[in-house]
């Protein structure tokens, strides 16, 4: 039989397809590059705000990146049009990829129509950081928040994405709350398609 036992020989590293085999990092790594990362930004700037904005502004090209990935690979190139799967799609599918695990929990603001809040006991971006005291709230989950904003302007649900520390009772290290405040325009689409 002509061809049994061959691998097939592929010319440019484009042609090749995409597995779905485990492709993970190791955490020692990972950990040292976001180091480097967050070290680097930390000298270009003069403030806090300053530094969390580029962090962000760094995940958001990593979760474009991401949603064209997982879109393609998984869903067929379909993407989810709907606010809640696309909410239920980052909690889940996109936390499952990046993290090894799907998000703590999901939650619908209780004051505001437009917000919802993805929580994790401990952030792998923060699990190794130590902030100085002069650094006072600088949280690293920016770059998360970052992945969340890219992912959903990229599936056409612009929002404001922010991540905030919130204290828990018995607990040494605060939770990582990653704020999803939705534009108007989503919310008036959404309730089009009712």
């Amino acid at each position: 039989m002509i061809g049994v036992g061959k691998i097939k020989q592929y010319s440019n590293v484009l042609d090749k397809p995409l597995s779905k085999g485990k492709q993970e990092v190791s955490l020692s790594a990972f950990a040292f590059l976001f180091s480097e990362l967050v070290q680097y930004n930390q000298t270009q700037v003069d403030n806090i705000a300053e530094l969390e904005r580029r962090l962000e502004d760094a995940g958001y090209a990593v979760g474009a990146r991401v949603l064209e990935l997982l879109c393609h690979r998984d869903k067929g190139n379909r993407r989810e049009t709907r606010l809640l799967g696309i909410l239920s799609f980052v909690h889940s599918t996109v936390w499952k990829v990046l993290f090894g695990k799907v998000a703590d929990s999901l939650e619908k603001g209780t004051e505001h129509e437009d917000e919802y809040m993805i929580s994790e006991k401990e952030l792998l971006v923060n699990r190794f950081i130590s902030i100085p005291k002069d650094m006072g709230t600088f949280n690293c989950g920016a770059f998360v928040a970052g992945i969340v904003r890219g992912v959903l302007d990229s599936a056409g649900f612009p929002a404001v994405v922010t991540a905030h520390f919130v204290p828990m009772e018995g607990q040494q290290r605060p939770r990582t709350t990653i704020l999803i405040k939705f534009a108007e325009e989503v919310l008036q689409r959404e309730a089009r398609l009712g």
